[in-house]
């Protein structure tokens, strides 16, 4: 199974998102946010909205980069996800990761409790 994009590179707002979330929880790597959003959004039993995000932000990383040693699991899961939501071709897929990313990216930026990785961690839990 071959991942559902090569290069992910992300929007200046979800950028911006970032920037503030590596500053109120110290964690300072951009994969790592952002694949605590991924599943954050994956996570929520509705599909995120119909537009392609844009890509005008320097922040680029590669597949191997995003998941780290969770390649399987977060390829396994974005796969599942898809077929439960009938998204069937390769450019769908692509454009419905970029989705999952900037809703999840958004939704943990909005969350209120974000000083310290253990109140972070513990507003994406609830």
């Amino acid at each position: 199974m071959k991942p559902p994009i090569e290069h992910i590179k992300l929007s200046s707002q979800s950028k911006d998102q970032l920037i503030r979330l590596k500053r109120d929880t110290g964690i300072g790597n951009w994969n790592v946010l952002c694949r605590w959003a991924f599943l954050l959004s994956l996570a929520d039993k509705t599909r995120p909205v119909r537009t392609d995000p844009k890509t005008d932000s320097n922040v680029e990383m590669s597949w191997k980069v995003f998941c780290g040693e969770q390649e399987n699991i977060l390829k396994a899961l974005f796969y599942l996800r898809c077929q439960q939501d009938n998204i069937v071709t390769d450019t769908d897929r692509s454009v419905e990761f970029r989705k999952h990313l900037a809703r999840g990216i958004s939704t943990i930026s909005n969350r209120t409790k974000r000083h310290s990785i253990a109140t972070f961690v513990e507003s994406v839990n609830n």
